[in-house]
């Protein structure tokens, strides 16, 4: 039997998002609920923990409304920060542990945060002393224990922001309401059949959205959830053995390093679920998990923090459409638009258009930001409210003839070379199915006579050959398509939540540059 019968079907009405965990405790106060090394907290200790931490807030007199950041490792306190800020009524901000003290600053001044709740710890790492007007918290030690009931929230109230790296500029906050969350955790928890019984690992930050989900959709279900911290994928490997995990969230390039380990690609006899988003995972890759995992059931799924999550692809339809991101999930619609703001045609590219419970309510403190975003529904259909708002994502897709989506890429990273529009996710699928390489990105830069030309930033695999790379790009891409230049790399840059990162390459120096054109297979 497959967990999806053990979701609860949930009232219209969405109460404070910190009843997932009261809730839990009360249904199963002694199962585990975070297991983080040789620690397992209950969903009982969890909870008193969170109350702990929200009469302390509410003693310090942060109220609804109030902003409370959050730094603190990924882990039980963690969790109990952000449900005891959520009890007092407060606007929970998990603030991403790699980041430095500048960048904290920005995200506590931008949101106004009146408490930092963080660990001796935690500052120590940032270099530096803090320049904030928030008052900082420690929770080196347990607050005092206290009983403390969620204070009264409804659905489009808001609970939390994210902060995340656009485009261009400093980071944006998304304002997230309990109503987003409620929506998000049951949507994702219905249709990956999440059961009381899993044990879902977490090896992405709280500040990331999808690492954040796997807390949320564990508490609604009442499963456990295991924190690894490790960056190497050899422990990482041996955690899942150890922990007999059953549900592994990875990005791209985290199941890139899983696959290049031989501990990972022994079975692992427990693993039921396997999920991938925040980017495009390779065919190849898609095709070896299947291969090294056939027991789990391997979901592809598309979101971005605006919207929480937009579509996926069900596990049977995998191993026939591997390079699809699927359809909508349940409770939303999913539009594909052209320029004109009409549907596009089967086949034909469009911006991703997202409607449904899990919309955000827009940027903190931003209504300009807001604005080019959340926007009016084109497609309005009769009798529904002209306030509704939908996210335009950016990002350019087609859909198949039987409903099924394929990524293009983003409206702000299409390269324009040569009179032609490439897609970077286009390129890097082609590198990838060369099985020279483990890792790769795809930049630009100015040139007088193609507009632009497309430079990709490789990791070799173990046996690879940056000769037989450039062969076989020579002859798989087109000669718009093909990299004016292949730099090899000992590491690509990432995001604090784990994607690649193009914009950082810019300062890093190659290890071993191939200059020149591609030979063979011009098209």
């Amino acid at each position: 039997m497959t967990g999806t019968a053990e979701v609860r079907v949930e009232p219209a009405f969405e109460p404070n998002a910190a009843h997932l965990l009261w809730r839990a405790a009360a249904e199963r106060p002694d199962h585990p609920a975070i297991r983080d090394g040789a620690q397992t907290t209950s969903y009982a200790e969890l909870r008193t923990l969170a109350s702990a931490v929200a009469a302390h807030l509410a003693g310090l007199g942060i109220g609804a409304g109030d902003r409370v950041g959050i730094l603190l490792e990924r882990g039980t306190t963690s969790a109990a920060a952000f449900f005891g800020a959520l009890s007092a009524g407060a606007i929970a901000i998990n603030i991403n542990e790699a980041l430095r003290a500048r960048q904290v600053e920005h995200v506590l001044a931008h949101s106004g945060a009146k408490v930092l709740l963080t660990s001796t710890e935690m500052l120590g790492w940032l270099g530096r002393a803090l320049d904030t007007a928030a008052r900082i918290e420690l929770l080196d030690a347990t607050p005092t224990p206290a009983s403390f009931s969620p204070v009264a929230r409804v659905g489009h109230d808001p609970a939390k922001i994210i902060y995340t790296s656009g485009s261009t500029g400093l980071p944006k906050g998304v304002l997230i309401s309990h109503g987003n969350l409620w929506a998000g955790a049951r949507s994702v928890a219905a249709y990956t059949g999440l059961e009381p019984a899993d044990r879902i690992a977490s090896l992405l930050p709280f500040s990331f959205d999808y690492g954040f989900n796997q807390l949320l959709t564990a508490m609604l279900v009442g499963a456990t959830l295991v924190v690894e911290r490790s960056p190497l994928a050899a422990t990482i490997a041996r955690t899942l053995r150890e922990e007999a995990v059953t549900v592994l969230p990875c990005v791209p390039p985290l199941w890139l390093q899983l696959l290049a380990t031989p501990a990972f690609r022994q079975p692992l006899v427990a693993l039921r679920v396997m999920t991938n988003t925040g980017g495009h995972l390779p065919v190849d890759a898609v095709r070896a998990l299947r291969a090294h995992h056939p027991q789990a059931r391997l979901f592809l799924m598309y979101g971005l923090t605006e919207a929480f999550r937009s579509t996926y692809l069900p596990p049977e339809e995998v191993d026939r459409r591997p390079d699809s991101i699927g359809r909508a999930i349940p409770g939303a619609q999913i539009m594909v638009l052209t320029e004109d703001q009409r549907e596009a045609a089967p086949g034909a590219e469009g911006e991703l258009v997202h409607r449904g419970p899990t919309v955000a309510l827009g940027y903190w403190n931003d209504p300009e930001a807001t604005a080019l975003v959340y926007r009016p529904n084109p497609l309005r259909p009769p009798g529904t409210p002209e306030a509704e708002r939908v996210v335009f994502s950016g990002d350019i897709v087609r859909r198949d003839a039987e409903g099924f989506l394929y990524y293009v890429g983003r409206r702000d990273r299409i390269i324009k070379t040569m009179g032609y529009r490439v897609s970077p996710d286009e390129v890097t699928s082609v590198l990838y199915a060369s099985k020279q390489i483990v890792e790769a990105i795809i930049t630009a830069e100015p040139d007088d006579a193609r507009g632009n030309r497309i430079v990709a930033h490789v990791v070799l695999a173990p046996q690879g050959s940056l000769d037989e790379l450039k062969r076989y790009a020579g002859t798989e891409l087109p000669r718009y398509m093909q990299p004016a230049r292949i730099e090899t790399h000992a590491s690509l840059p990432r995001t604090t939540s784990g994607k690649h990162d193009p914009k950082a390459l810019a300062p890093l120096q190659a290890t071993a540059p191939a200059a020149g054109p591609l030979r063979g297979g011009d098209r």
